[in-house]
């Protein structure tokens, strides 16, 4: 099949980026580059891994699952349906993150996922521990093998639990200079009108109850203690919660707020701490 075909097929099936799709499966399974596919698109290519491949993400499977791994930030994933998918949107809190924890700084990440927030975090940020917290043993898998993956296993501690508990799980490692989160926040109502692909995703991952804000609300409530005096969260966001995240730090008593947007221009992560101004940055 060649890259030609590859595409028709996706653009038939309702593949948002066909082209882009087809070249990342090229160069997967066939070690076809962006050069390579520019000097000759017409070259047949035969595997049955890479037409099983193309079957299945015409299926809609999303590309990252077919791969097995991804990039976020500067760092390569083992990626697959026990985890959310990572999205370049959540770079911008391992962004913050990095920049406003102390030196010497001890965090957690709750709904851990792949891995992805705390492993970032860790990599770029060597003086720093973290405990990261996930309620499913197969994702919590792959939370370890990223940390392994990515050479900070030894800085981080992994646990089984629910963020949604009343007493935190992370109690025990407190007190934190900050607790980061990408946690369920899309509506109830609103997943069935979501893509094929995000269907494929974990749905424990997306749904944040019937007005998304189900994990927010309880995080607040019973991890809010768990910061120092001059630690802070750091939540990623849906494009439209910004107002809501805010009106639930004010019930809870944080005077520093920054909401800050993705590439997109859409709100994407909102700051909040009781003591500590935005503006401050590590010391590294």
């Amino acid at each position: 099949m060649t890259y030609r075909e590859m595409c028709d097929a996706l653009r038939r099936a309702g593949v948002d980026t066909p082209e882009w799709d087809a070249a990342c499966l090229l160069k997967h399974f066939c070690r076809v580059d962006a050069l390579a596919l520019r000097q000759d698109p017409e070259r047949d290519h035969t595997s049955p891994a890479l037409s099983d491949a193309l079957a299945r993400r015409c299926a809609r499977e999303p590309l990252q699952y077919l791969i097995g791994e991804w990039d976020f930030y500067r760092q390569t994933y083992t990626v697959s349906p026990d985890c959310l998918i990572p999205r370049s949107d959540t770079e911008i809190l391992v962004e913050c993150a990095t920049k406003h924890l102390p030196r010497g700084a001890r965090f957690a990440d709750l709904c851990t996922g792949s891995g992805c927030i705390a492993v970032s975090t860790l990599a770029e940020r060597p003086d720093t521990r973290a405990v990261a917290l996930d309620k499913f043993p197969a994702t919590l898998a792959l939370a370890a093998q990223n940390a392994k993956r990515n050479g900070v296993a030894e800085r981080l501690e992994l646990l089984c639990a629910d963020v949604l508990s009343p007493t935190p799980a992370v109690a025990p490692f407190a007190p934190f200079d900050a607790i980061l989160s990408n946690p369920p926040y899309i509506e109830t109502g609103v997943l069935d009108s979501l893509s094929p692909e995000v269907h494929a995703e974990p749905q424990a991952a997306l749904d944040g109850g019937e007005d998304g804000l189900v994990f927010y609300r309880s995080i607040l409530q019973s991890h809010t203690n768990l910061l120092k005096k001059d630690g802070f969260f750091l939540f990623e966001i849906g494009y439209d919660q910004a107002a809501s995240l805010l009106s639930l730090a004010k019930q809870y008593g944080f005077a520093h707020t920054r909401v800050l947007r993705d590439l997109g221009g859409c709100d994407r992560v909102v700051y909040l701490s009781q003591n500590s101004p935005y503006e401050r940055t590590a010391s590294i």
